[in-house]
């Protein structure tokens, strides 16, 4: 199975490892630091270099247990091939300010407001959030955008850990979605927590500090049903 890397270390952009398995899209390695996409956040993409010969990894995609690296062409690596790979960095950083954003306005939006999440996703630098709540204004718009630079500005340490399914769960709140997300067979659950403001499940890529993703803007919001309300944001590139 392949050892994901980035789940421990988001800033890894280069590694070394070896090809396990191929497939008609791709290559299965032992080790990578493509995150394989999931929670809104979409796919690494970059490149796999072997002896001198280069590869486009257009994404990564789970296959049961195994993740493929997606090739650009029909030529690829063999089996037990060692390979380099680097990430395109600026996208993937870009994605992780941006994820650690949203967490932001999830947290800020449930300390003050109460509201759980019903749905998210993300781009580069851009990304929607919807929440359970009856009505959504400018005015409140507005409110929140200022609430969450704040948090931003407070520059808040961001902290990674895994715990067991059975103590993750004790642990209030840890589901910030209307609906439980977790598959029942996750034994261990990767846990978010912005030290002083959001807690929760979460198996992305982020920064270490809040500080580190600049200005956010509230770009939009608009009502999605009855309680059902949108908040669209942009992060300063």
């Amino acid at each position: 199975m392949t050892e994901v890397l980035c789940y421990q270390d988001s800033y890894l952009s280069e590694f070394d490892a070896t090809v396990t398995a191929v497939t008609g899209k791709g290559v299965v390695l032992d080790r990578t630091v493509f995150y394989p996409g999931g929670g809104g956040q979409p796919p690494d993409t970059g490149i796999l270099k072997s002896d001198a010969a280069e590869y486009r990894v257009r994404r990564v995609a789970r296959d049961q247990s195994e993740y493929v690296h997606e090739l650009e062409g029909s030529d690829i690596p063999e089996v037990g091939a060692a390979v380099h790979g680097t990430l395109d960095w600026e996208r993937r950083y870009q994605l992780m300010r941006t994820h650690t954003a949203l967490h932001i306005l999830c947290g800020v939006v449930w300390r003050d407001f109460g509201a759980q999440v019903t749905g998210g996703n993300m781009t580069p630098l851009r990304a929607r959030m919807d929440f359970e709540l009856e009505s959504m204004s400018t005015d409140f718009a507005e409110q929140v955008e200022e609430l969450i630079n704040a948090e931003v500005s407070a520059s808040r340490d961001i902290h990674i850990s895994v715990l067991p399914r059975e103590e993750a769960f004790q642990i209030p709140d840890l589901i910030r979605t209307k609906i439980n997300l977790l598959p029942p067979q996750i034994t261990e659950v990767r846990i978010v927590d912005i030290e002083g403001l959001d807690l929760q499940a979460d198996g992305g890529t982020h920064v270490a500090n809040t500080g580190e993703v600049g200005r956010i803007r509230v770009a939009g919001h608009e009502s999605k049903g009855r309680i059902n309300k949108r908040l669209r944001i942009e992060v300063n590139p």
